[in-house]
């Protein structure tokens, strides 16, 4: 819940006049309010325009919340769903979450799906069992030909907005038993393919070091995203 109106517009203005690593999606997800505005200021650029998060119903009393339907119809084909923060403030369940990715792909979106464990979950041990449960229950339904349209969040929540950041080594076995358990789940083509961002205090600092583990494939980028040199910097860490 970042950046009103001129806020976005600056922001995105000073990202489009950075220089961006060849062969990587660059991706901005700005609050309903100014989607459809980031939508028209981003045409002409390389820049993706998602959305934080949407309802699972087509259409009905909800209200407050966003359809699918309405997301598309400003332009916006992706979607955030099960970040951190929905699933800790505004109780979403894996099972709300299996609904809303049902809808998301029932018209036709990508989906950016987070998941990780909390700090008592790593120290107890858990931190697997857990991320393997949130797979289960909010994505393992969905059918082979599916994946194309889906993006993976891992999301360490004790590295959010703490300064705390998993280590390289400890993003890559979380990403490599991610990638594993897909291919057990489905096959290992999926498993190979589909990208797996790491989502958990990266910065220009640590960005290059985290991403160049080789099952990490990309970064979902918080508060250092609302500086364009920032994370124009993040993004340049693929170069």
């Amino acid at each position: 819940m970042n950046c009103d109106l001129a806020q976005t517009e600056t922001l995105i203005g000073d990202l489009k006049e950075q220089s961006f690593a060849t062969g990587v999606a660059v991706m901005v997800a700005p609050p309903f309010t100014n989607l459809h505005q980031a939508v028209q200021w981003t045409t002409g650029s390389d820049i993706i325009v998602a959305a934080q998060n949407m309802h699972q119903a087509t259409s009905g009393a909800f209200t407050g919340e966003i359809a699918p339907s309405m997301l598309k119809s400003i332009g916006v084909d992706t979607v955030i769903l099960g970040h951190s923060e929905r699933r800790a403030f505004f109780w979403e369940t894996n099972a709300l979450l299996a609904e809303k990715v049902n809808a998301a792909l029932e018209n036709d979106m990508t989906v950016i799906f987070c998941f990780g464990e909390e700090l008592e979950d790593r120290q107890s041990g858990a931190h697997f069992d857990v991320v393997k449960k949130q797979l289960d229950e909010g994505l393992f339904h969905i059918s082979e030909t599916s994946w194309e349209k889906l993006i993976l969040a891992y999301e360490p929540v004790w590295a959010i907005g703490t300064g705390e950041t998993a280590s390289p080594d400890q993003a890559q076995e979380m990403h490599k038993f991610i990638r594993n358990t897909l291919g057990d789940n489905y096959n290992s083509s999926i498993a190979d393919s589909v990208s797996i961002l790491y989502g958990g205090s990266v910065k220009p600092g640590n960005a290059k070091e985290i991403f160049g583990k080789p099952d990490v494939d990309g970064g979902l980028i918080g508060g250092a995203s609302l500086d364009a040199a920032s994370f124009a910097a993040i993004v340049n860490a693929f170069e």
